[in-house]
C-alpha cells in the first residue's frame, strides 16, 4: 500500500475505534478556509476532541504519534480555532488527541489513543 492509501485505512481505524468507544465523529478531514486541518472533530461526552491520526506500518523508528511536530500541531491548531468560530460559542470544553495506528501484515491493528497530546488556547 501506499502512504495515502495507509493513511486513509488509518483514519477509517480512527473513526471506527472513536464511535466504539463512546465518541461521536462529527467530521472527517476538516479544512479551515484560511489553513489548518483537523483529521477527525468528535464529541466524546461534553468535549470536544480534534484528532490526529497518525499511521505506520511499523514502530521500529518509535511510536506514530512521535511524528506529530510542533509545526503540525501548529495546523491542527489552527484548524480547531477555525472549528470553534464557527460554533460561535465561547464556552466549549475541548481537547487534542492523536491516535497512533501501526498496521502489521497478517495482525490485528494496534490502534492507541493519547488524550490531551497538546492543549487548545
Amino acid at each position: 500500500m501506499d502512504k495515502d492509501t495507509i493513511g486513509r485505512w488509518g483514519e477509517h481505524l480512527a473513526a471506527q475505534w472513536l464511535r466504539r468507544n463512546g465518541r461521536k465523529v462529527l467530521h472527517h478531514n476538516y479544512r479551515a478556509p484560511q489553513g489548518g486541518e483537523v483529521d477527525i472533530v468528535a464529541r466524546h461526552g461534553d468535549t470536544l476532541t480534534f484528532v490526529e491520526v497518525k499511521t505506520r506500518t511499523s514502530d521500529a523508528l518509535g511510536r506514530p504519534g512521535e511524528a506529530v511536530t510542533a509545526a503540525k500541531e501548529k495546523l491542527i491548531l489552527r484548524g480547531a480555532s477555525a472549528w470553534l468560530k464557527l460554533l460561535h460559542q465561547n464556552n466549549v470544553k475541548t481537547r487534542c488527541d492523536v491516535i497512533e495506528i501501526v498496521l502489521r501484515d497478517g495482525e490485528k491493528a494496534d490502534i492507541r489513543i493519547i488524550e490531551g497530546a497538546f492543549r487548545v488556547d
